[in-house]
């Protein structure tokens, strides 16, 4: 996927963030590349079950669930609308995966690979810095591991992925146009912690 996009939208951000980091409280770094393909379907039609069969995890059906296999997360959206995520390189598989169990049925699935890039945050301080621009609750009892929320972060949309609510460790998925602005923002924010 490099091959296709040049270089990742934080390229120019990945020292900023890895000086950001501190060790044994805070890590930050820019997971680039994924396949991420957008699935819109009507989650009670036979076109949605026999997707949940060809990827092997079924659609989740409510607010922020995410399902997981070994290389796919499939993030809910909204009452038909999934992100699907997974290895680099593996968007034009899972496009036509989807699109073959779709059938002719109605429904979109497009490749959204390069609409926005992920900034993991992760470590016993995460929590802490990502609250600082997130009004959302990140309690691990209310924003437990394998759930996402579409929200506000520094003012920024993005999407934030629980991958593990006792580490902590999440993915902020932001717009590439954002990237730069959020990666610094996490930098700044982050300065206490290396003092």
């Amino acid at each position: 996927m490099a091959e296709l996009y040049g270089e990742s939208p934080l390229a120019a951000r990945a020292e900023v963030l890895a000086e950001s980091s501190v060790p044994g409280a805070l890590r930050l770094s820019e997971v680039a590349f994924t396949a991420q393909v957008a699935l819109r379907v009507d989650p009670k039609s036979p076109a949605a079950e026999r997707i949940g069969t060809a990827v092997g995890a079924m659609l989740p059906n409510q607010p922020g669930q995410v399902a997981r296999t070994e290389h796919l997360q499939v993030l809910w959206l909204g009452p038909d609308e999934w992100l699907l995520v997974g290895p680099e390189g593996s968007a034009q598989q899972l496009q036509s995966t989807l699109n073959d169990a779709l059938g002719e049925e109605h429904g979109s699935v497009v490749d959204v690979s390069g609409h926005r890039t992920i900034v993991e945050v992760s470590g016993p301080k995460s929590r802490d810095l990502l609250a600082k621009g997130c009004a959302l609750d990140l309690h691990r009892r209310a924003f437990a591991s394998d759930q996402c929320a579409q929200t506000l972060l520094a003012r920024a949309g993005v999407v934030l992925l629980c991958r593990d609510a006792e580490l902590p460790s999440y993915w902020i998925f932001v717009r590439a146009s954002f990237a730069r602005y959020l990666a610094d923002w996490l930098a700044d924010a982050a300065a206490e912690y290396r003092s």
